[in-house]
């Protein structure tokens, strides 16, 4: 199993959203292909064309915060990103 894999399985099993790494949060969204727009400060904006959703992500101390791990969670299943195996 990848790295990648992982840290995918880690954000899909809901059960470390308040010990996730803000980088890695952001390398699974560049894996899907999102695009980063940065405001100039802390927070990072993350879109890709047909995502109704804008992801806006802020680190607290280099780890995710807990709301923003779940709603990357909620739109990686959302818009099957991945192979559920159905």
């Amino acid at each position: 199993m990848s790295k990648f894999e992982k840290l995918l399985m880690k954000l899909l099993s809901g059960s470390a959203d308040s010990n996730f790494s803000f980088d890695d949060l952001r390398n699974i969204l560049f894996h899907f292909n999102f695009i980063e727009r940065t405001t100039g400060g802390s927070h990072r904006i993350f879109y890709k064309e047909g995502i109704e959703e804008i992801i806006n992500i802020q680190p607290k101390g280099g780890k995710a915060k807990p709301y923003q791990v779940k709603q990357v969670r909620l739109i990686i299943l959302k818009y099957k990103f991945i192979d559920d195996g159905k």
